[in-house]
């Protein structure tokens, strides 16, 4: 009797196939596949099936809050003219945000900055990761806002 050899399943068919029958944790995909967890993530949203799983390697396109928009499809970092004008929108949107007391559309501005220069960075485009790197020094840096009234205590009466 001969042997039929098949082909193996794809990461990506064992990714689906496990999903659909029940194991539906990220994490546990990955090790289950051998898979990096953004992997699987890309796999699931790409299939529909984890609409919400949102990583380092989610697309800007893909809005993961209100402030998605302002962003999507608008950074880069192919080279550093793109970076630049990248971290210029982010600027201005975070000066935007800053002017009318908006901290968490200034934290999103933050972080799509800081995924910009991670994803910079770990492809091996050094100079455009450094326009980000520089930008959120300077924020980083900046002075610490102010607290327009400190909290009252619980045991307070």
């Amino acid at each position: 009797m001969e042997k039929q050899r098949g082909k193996q399943p794809t990461k990506k068919a064992q990714i689906l196939s496990l999903y659909r029958s029940g194991i539906q944790n990220v994490e546990d995909l990955a090790l289950l596949t051998g898979s990096r967890p953004s992997y699987v993530g890309a796999v699931l949203r790409e299939a529909g099936l984890a609409p919400g799983y949102v990583d380092l390697y989610t697309s800007t396109r893909h809005p993961v809050n209100v402030y998605s928009r302002y962003f999507a499809g608008r950074l880069g970092y192919r080279d550093v003219e793109t970076a630049r004008e990248s971290v210029a929108l982010i600027d201005q949107l975070y000066r935007q945000f800053a002017r009318t007391g908006d901290r968490a559309g200034q934290h999103h501005a933050m972080v799509m900055a800081l995924t910009m220069f991670n994803r910079a960075r770990w492809s091996g485009k050094q100079d455009a990761a450094e326009v980000y790197r520089r930008w959120l020094l300077r924020q980083l840096r900046a002075g610490r806002p102010r607290r327009a009234e400190k909290p009252e205590s619980a045991s307070a009466t």
